[in-house]
């Protein structure tokens, strides 16, 4: 049976062809043809990687292409198999990656912070993922390294301050009236039922808003364009947890330029992005230049106070792209509402009855008035103690791994020794350039060799008193102690914006 390729396949190497419909080659041809190639080129890179990289023990691959990766895909959980893997070869191991090459996956709470501190200088993103980050939104922040990537981020800085953030609470504050108002609604039309089903949706109006002085209109039922994108990005991901071609493309960065039946997806995405952001760059310059000449008032959403700060001293690094807007919608869209429905899941769960009762009590005091910035920020210990658990146990940047290509030689510290392939005892190990690093934040978050027994049950209270923390988790240098979040150059930026945006909600 012949197999059918687009000539989309050529389009950037082989443009002589461009005019051709389709291309046909045999399976066979084909899979022999690519198997060489693919052979020759991981047995010179792989024997590259080993010559100076710790040779560690690990698990067995179960698939020629793709190593474990598929069976950790597919897993519900597979945080639980990294804790099984660690158990058995010890905290830092090797996994087969596919067409005989590894990564090193570090469950070591000293060697994964040495790796975050040293995120794009010495560790940078796979090529094809920054490919795939380019192609859907742009070359911003999440696609940039090194300097780039420094510069990118100072300039974004001022927008996510506390000061900021602060301004932008009674934003916040409006939207959770608006959501609570949406549910009464939805429950008191499913009087007659036992439940009511409530789409949470309420993060795009506040990202719009505090991030754009726009109004997408979720909250009144709209479904703006761009959802419709992250919807089939879901789907996908849902019905190929295991799509070969990503997990190839970490070992051969041009698989991820072959055609796919979602090819175009990232494509259609920017231009979606593009879309709805470029119209509203602009508006708000013409606004900010009319406030200018007429004095103005005090700036209420990141994109205008960073507009708003353009220029104002020599040198000004501050300024917002449509690029940066792109990525604020791409980042942002739906992780807080998605941490808001399992933190409203364990709440609401039978078993966390008394965690329900607690948090009410303490809410209580604001039944007739809204908290300030500072009292939502230091004043609702038991309200940030169960969003913090709930980022732990379930929090987006849990569900992949944190993989990174060394872009030199290093030598990586450990907290504890441990055997390498040949048994002898290393307190650290040593990784070439090019060889692939991966951190397990799922695992880091929940794993009992951290968090001692009970770390995935929901138990608010393990954060009320911070010595009450086991050693180890203290060791973890992310937020709370947690890396929900990410560490190191990388960390979330948005990290205060989303969690005044949880708290109000």
């Amino acid at each position: 049976m012949p197999l059918t390729l687009p000539t989309t396949l050529y389009r950037t190497s082989l443009p002589n062809f461009a005019s051709l419909t389709y291309v046909s080659w045999t399976i066979d041809v084909f899979l022999v043809s690519l198997a060489a190639f693919v052979l020759l080129c991981a047995t010179r890179t792989t024997a590259r990687r080993q010559f100076t990289t710790t040779r560690l023990r690990g698990p067995h691959s179960t698939s020629i292409l793709t190593g474990v990766g598929g069976t950790l895909r597919k897993a519900r959980d597979a945080s639980v198999l990294y804790e099984e893997w660690a158990k058995t070869f010890g905290p830092v191991f090797s996994a087969p990656a596919g067409l005989w090459s590894s990564r090193i996956v570090l469950c070591d709470s000293r060697a994964a912070a040495h790796v975050y501190a040293r995120d794009t200088a010495g560790y940078h993103r796979p090529q094809a993922t920054r490919d795939e980050i380019a192609q859907a939104a742009g070359h911003n922040l999440l696609w940039a390294e090194g300097d780039v990537h420094k510069r990118h981020r100072r300039a974004m800085i001022p927008a996510f301050s506390n000061a900021a953030i602060r301004k932008l609470t009674p934003v916040f504050t409006d939207a959770g009236y608006k959501v609570k108002e949406s549910w009464e609604i939805l429950i008191a039309e499913s009087a007659e039922k036992e439940t009511a089903v409530i789409e949470v949706q309420s993060c795009l109006d506040s990202i719009g808003i505090a991030g754009f002085s726009h109004d997408f209109g979720a909250l009144s039922g709209a479904r703006p364009p761009v959802t419709a994108f992250f919807d089939r990005l879901h789907e996908r991901q849902i019905a190929e947890p295991s799509d070969t071609r990503d997990l190839l493309a970490l070992i051969l960065p041009w698989v991820s330029r072959l055609p796919h039946k979602d090819s175009n997806l990232g494509v259609e995405m920017n231009r979606s992005l593009g879309e709805a952001t470029r119209p509203l760059l602009e508006n708000t310059r013409k606004e900010k230049a009319g406030e200018s000449s007429g004095g103005g008032k005090e700036e209420r959403s990141i994109i205008g106070l960073l507009i708003k700060s353009e220029g104002l001293s020599e040198g000004s690094e501050m300024h917002m792209s449509a690029e940066e807007m792109k990525l604020l919608i791409f980042a942002g869209h739906e992780t807080t509402s998605v941490a808001l429905t399992w933190m409203l899941f364990r709440n609401l769960h039978n078993k966390n009855q008394s965690a329900q009762t607690k948090l009410r009590e303490s809410l209580s005091v604001f039944a007739n008035s809204d908290p300030s910035y500072d009292q939502m920020t230091n004043g609702l210990p038991y309200l940030d103690a169960v969003i913090t658990e709930s980022l732990r146990l379930q929090a987006i940047s849990s569900v992949s791994d944190f993989i990174r290509v060394a872009g030199e030689n290093d030598i990586i510290p450990l907290s504890q020794p441990i055997r390498d392939a040949y048994g002898s005892l290393v307190n650290s190990i040593t990784v070439a350039k090019g060889t692939l690093i991966s951190v397990s934040p799922a695992y880091m978050n929940r794993s009992s060799l951290i968090w001692g027994s009970g770390s995935r049950e929901f138990h608010p209270e393990r954060w009320l008193d911070g010595d009450r923390l086991p050693t180890k988790a203290r060791e973890i240098q992310g937020h709370r102690h947690i890396l929900s979040f990410s560490d190191g150059q990388r960390a979330c930026l948005g990290k205060a914006f989303a969690l005044a945006e949880v708290k109000v909600s």
